[in-house]
């Protein structure tokens, strides 16, 4: 990478970190430390709770999921709105106005101290894995950049992710995150500009030859328990999931607890509800942008360039054919597209007959492209999806100098800010629901904060380790709401089952292993069936098992029972 690229990604991190450590006063008390003393404006905490999920993994696996699928992803956010409506009128308030850390804090006040533990350990199963395939985004590019293996790249952006995490309190991480924000913004927007005078094709036909392969495809009305991205699946799955990760994941719990009000709360996951689906489409259409540019310059064979170095190393001659029909049918593909842009009008038979033309054309290089990854794959025993590398790759070759390394530093800050809200949480959870709770319920402050950076350094280490298996699974988007999905369901069973009245910590307790049975059951049973579906089915079975068995066992003292 071009110096001047290198000295604003350095500048730009330098600049993070100090100013967050600037930010981080009040960090010798475990308030300050964990919920900033509830100082917070709406609009910080806002931007904080939206940054925390646009990581490293959105520049580069969402962006990498619209160049190969398109728009279709954005369905997966249609019930977030409606789950920010009613987290305002449901958990925010029960929670801010609390007085607890955690989430999981105000469970043993309701139910009991096993049912508190057990969901605080859910959350620390799920978040810890996903905070590993967080730091395996910015671990792909490193490794794409230096060439060097994938866990040496996830040491580079770890560690020092770690110590910054251990330094700073929730009151440094977010005003990071207000940072990150701006820089994500300004660098999708740029893309955008620059895609647009680098193409040979006007907009119009650019949009016209991705919405001929189905790239511009956003809504599928199908209803089906077996595909990911459609109306109902988002709208049902996804308000399932939002509710669980934004009402119950300490990780966003944490954010709007350190809001002043519980006003300023409700009106900071409002902001998500109104900027989230449009943030994510320009996602999306930067990637969607990028498939169309590669019409008519030809791309990479393999993009994982680690990949691409051992099969021509192991298997040359076979892979140099590859190349020699691949860059044949490129040709072919790329005077396709530009007939389809050359002709006028959206019907008519001419038309008709250069799109179908164009799509023979791209399937056929798609199928010599499979060729190519199921030889990488033989080659080097390791998986050889490589949508996480699309982006990475364009970065580096195509973006001009500067631009280049504004794009670099955003998925950087993005993953520092975002491993930093995560490996906060973490700690928070590890000192507050299990160390204050089982090990030394009374200590000075000092000593929590000792323990709590204790906790954070090793689930940096856990989720590094982590990180180095999640690259390989695909999409890193995917990886990320799958690996929630798994949990999430279940936990926002056991915050629903609050609600209603006459539930008990018996019912709560055993609601949960139910419902984890149920969605293991359906995830290795019956594989087909999409993981968004899977937070709809466990939290189903926890409430209905807890409320067949409210009568079960004695209400705590004090619980709040309706």
């Amino acid at each position: 990478m071009h110096p001047f690229n290198w000295a604003i990604v350095v500048a730009y991190l330098a600049w993070v970190v100090i100013d967050g450590i600037r930010k981080s006063k009040g960090t010798d008390t475990i308030s300050g430390y964990f919920a900033a003393d509830k100082s917070l404006a709406w609009w910080v905490v806002g931007l904080s709770v939206m940054a925390t999920q646009l990581s490293a993994v959105t520049m580069i696996g969402t962006t990498g999921q619209g160049a190969t699928d398109g728009l279709r992803f954005v369905q997966l956010y249609f019930g977030l709105p409606l789950a920010m409506v009613i987290l305002g009128v449901t958990l925010v308030p029960l929670l801010h106005g609390s007085g607890a850390f955690t989430a999981y804090e105000y469970l043993e006040r309701r139910f009991d101290a096993k049912t508190r533990s057990l969901t605080a350990f859910l959350f620390l199963l799920s978040r810890g894995m996903s905070c590993g395939t967080i730091i395996a985004a910015p671990g792909v590019v490193f490794s794409a950049i230096f060439g060097i293996p994938l866990a040496w790249s996830v040491a580079l952006i770890g560690i020092p992710t770690i110590v910054y995490t251990m330094i700073g309190g929730v009151q440094a991480v977010a005003w990071a995150d207000v940072k990150q924000m701006v820089l994500i913004v300004v660098a999708l927007l740029a893309i955008v500009v620059v895609l647009a005078f680098q193409m040979p094709v006007s907009p119009h036909d650019a949009l016209q030859i991705a919405g001929s392969t189905g790239r511009l495809r956003t809504f599928d009305f199908s209803f089906t328990v077996n595909e990911t991205y459609t109306f109902w699946s988002g709208l049902i799955g996804g308000t399932f999931l939002m509710l669980s990760y934004f009402g119950t994941d300490q990780s966003q719990v944490q954010r709007y607890l350190t809001a002043r009000s519980v006003d300023e709360a409700r009106s900071s996951l409002l902001m998500s509800a109104y900027w989230k689906i449009p943030l994510q489409a320009l996602v999306l259409l930067v990637g969607v942008g990028v498939f169309v540019y590669y019409q008519f310059v030809r791309p990479p064979l393999l993009f994982n360039p680690a990949h691409e170095e051992v099969v021509e190393a192991e298997a040359g001659s076979a892979y140099a054919a590859l190349q020699r029909s691949y860059g044949e049918a490129f040709s072919l593909r790329e005077s396709a597209a530009l007939r389809v842009a050359e002709i006028d009008g959206t019907s008519g038979p001419a038309r008709a007959s250069a799109m179908a033309d164009f799509l023979a054309r791209e399937a056929e290089l798609q199928e010599i492209r499979g060729e190519a990854l199921a030889l990488a794959e033989d080659v080097t025993g390791e998986s050889s999806r490589d949508v996480n590398y699309i982006i990475p790759r364009f970065v580096l070759s195509e973006l001009p100098i500067g631009l280049a390394g504004l794009f670099i530093a955003g998925v950087i800050a993005a993953a520092m800010s975002s491993i930093a809200a995560e490996l906060n949480s973490l700690a928070t959870t590890s000192v507050i629901d299990f160390y204050r709770r089982w090990v030394k319920p009374e200590a000075t402050d000092a000593h929590y904060l000792a323990v709590s950076k204790g906790a954070t350094a090793l689930w940096g280490a856990f989720a590094c380790v982590v990180a180095t298996y999640a690259a390989t699974l695909g999409s890193l988007i995917e990886v990320v709401n799958r690996f929630g999905s798994f949990f999430y369901g279940s936990i926002l069973g056991v915050f629903l089952l609050a609600m209603v009245p006459g539930s008990r910590g018996t019912g709560a307790f055993m609601g949960l292993f139910a419902g984890m049975g149920a969605v293991a059951a359906v995830t290795f049973g019956a594989p087909s069936v999409s993981f968004l579906w899977h937070n709809v089915i466990g939290a189903v079975v926890v409430l209905g098992v807890g409320i067949a068995l409210r009568g079960v066992g004695a209400p705590p003292a004090g619980a709040e029972n309706g």
